[in-house]
């Protein structure tokens, strides 16, 4: 998760994908994925705007930011059995309880046309009948035994299962999941019900007017790899769904190399290593996938484009889009991105000020959400009809502005600094939470990439802030959806050419 969470409720992403993740913080569908804040975090939204606690989290900065992967390495620990499944485990001892998640590198990102929403079936037919619990259900049954409550989620660059129970079933969770991902059998009545389960999340989740913007604006941002974006998929492809195409998805992307093993909460490290190598140690390792199947590069845009969603809605919504960063390419501009995103959406900010203190808009944010495929750059807002020209040109002003001197002040930059330092640090204290998010980042940058998260965070300086803006925003071709009812465009008189400007360096 990156940046900050968009200004609406984004129930429409529930259980699919990722695409407004906040880095350091678990973001997940089904569990989460809209932006889940912190209670220290909620506190601290409604303090920050007073003297008193600006200076108060500044006092905390230099202590918080130089000693986050140190304190990160008292307690997480990694091992690589032989077969290339990687073991992580993160020790807590505050309650009784463990989370056992597997991590694929699997998602949306590996769907060639005619696979949409394959990766996200191929979830929810994890939990089901396997070699070891071959009648249906017989999974949830010993769960319960067990005490675990269990989920998956599907985003563009990862899958995930998770198990949480209590410490002293841990064995028992490991072959339990270890069955599920080793030897499913994909049971074509299982596949049927589960079939007509995704079909209708793909309603509901079609019944949203923000889910069809979103889609249209992804869609324009990476011109000819939609599929690769898709994660909820299309309806012919799920309809059609057989028991050999998930079994294709198996002998290809569930490989122990493709994997990682992650325990967090009550737990030894060294009974997890030795546990895992007993349970997993003899899965047999794969052929590397992205060896065989390269994943397409991302297709740059050639041009700027705007579009139009007409739906019955209130406020109008804006989307203004760019491709950003790619994690393994260019991981100095990623840590860049988060800074720049929280900076600009604190209250105080000028692009705060300008645009939603004055009235001309309603809310306003700034999000980067970071993937290894280029992820998206996004500037969300709302306003109201009566006011949508005038706030449409003072937001391409501002962002006109964002590579000016003194638009960011160092104040603001120290304060997002330490806010996203103490949030990661309250991270840690919630196990499960944590497993999501270090196997977050395992799967679309590296474990490494995360542990040394905050320590280069705190390099960021006003000039790279200026530099991000000059690399993936200003003169950048770019996206522009709107939301807007039919007969309010009508009124306006708008076209697709009026919602563009030239944003120059």
């Amino acid at each position: 998760m990156r940046g900050q969470h968009l200004i609406f409720s984004q129930s429409f992403r529930a259980k699919y994908s990722a695409s407004f993740y906040i880095k350091g913080l678990s973001r997940v569908f089904g569990c989460r994925h809209g932006s889940r804040k912190k209670p220290f975090l909620q506190r601290w939204r409604q303090l920050r705007s007073g003297i008193a606690a600006l200076g108060l989290l500044l006092s905390w900065l230099p202590a918080v930011l130089q000693a986050q992967r140190a304190e990160l390495e008292k307690f997480v620990r990694q091992k690589v059995l032989d077969n290339g499944l990687e073991v992580i485990v993160a020790e807590n001892h505050g309650v009784p309880i463990a989370t056992i998640e597997i991590d694929v590198r699997n998602g949306s990102f590996t769907q060639p046309p005619g696979y949409e929403g394959l990766a996200h079936m191929y979830e929810h037919m994890f939990f089901k009948a396997n070699a070891q619990l071959s009648r249906p259900d017989e999974f949830i049954d010993r769960a319960s035994e067990l005490g675990a409550i269990f989920n998956g989620t599907t985003q563009e660059e990862r899958v995930n299962y998770y198990l949480s129970l209590p410490s002293d079933s841990l064995e028992g969770g490991l072959r339990l999941i270890a069955g599920a991902l080793r030897e499913p059998k994909f049971l074509r009545e299982e596949l049927d019900r589960e079939r007509l389960v995704v079909l209708g999340e793909y309603d509901r989740n079609e019944a949203s007017p923000f889910f069809e913007l979103d889609k249209r604006t992804t869609q324009a941002l990476y011109p000819g790899q939609w599929s690769r974006k898709n994660v909820i998929g299309e309806r012919q492809v799920l309809q059609t769904v057989t028991p050999d195409k998930m079994r294709e998805i198996q002998r290809k992307y569930y490989v122990p190399n493709n994997a990682a093993l992650i325990v967090t909460g009550d737990v030894d490290a060294d009974r997890v290593f030795e546990l895992a190598e007993h349970v997993f140690g003899d899965w047999k390792r794969g052929s590397d996938p992205f060896i065989a199947d390269p994943i397409p590069p991302i297709t740059p845009m050639t041009g700027s484009s705007a579009l139009f969603v007409e739906q019955d809605v209130g406020a109008i919504t804006v989307f203004i889009r760019w491709q950003g960063p790619s994690v393994r390419a260019d991981p100095e501009a990623t840590f860049s991105a988060d800074v720049f995103s929280d900076a600009l959406n604190q209250p105080g900010s000028t692009l705060q000020r300008r645009l939603v203190d004055s009235g001309l808009w309603h809310s306003v944010g700034v999000n980067y959400y970071t993937l290894n495929n280029a992820g998206p750059i996004t500037i969300s807002g709302q306003t109201s009809p009566d006011r949508f020209k005038a706030a449409l040109s003072a937001l391409y002003r501002e962002i006109e502005q964002f590579a000016d001197p003194g638009y960011i002040t160092r104040e603001q930059l120290d304060a997002s600094k330490a806010e996203r330092a103490v949030s990661t640090a309250f991270g840690f204290d919630r196990p499960s939470d944590f497993a999501h998010t270090i196997g977050f980042w395992w799967s679309v940058a590296s474990l490494d990439y995360y542990m040394r998260y905050i320590d280069s965070m705190a390099r960021r300086t006003q000039e790279d802030m200026r530099k991000y803006a000059r690399d993936y925003i200003l003169g950048k071709p770019y996206v522009v959806g709107v939301l807007m009812p039919a007969d309010v465009r009508r009124q306006l008189g708008l076209t697709e050419a009026d919602l563009l400007a030239r944003v120059t360096p």
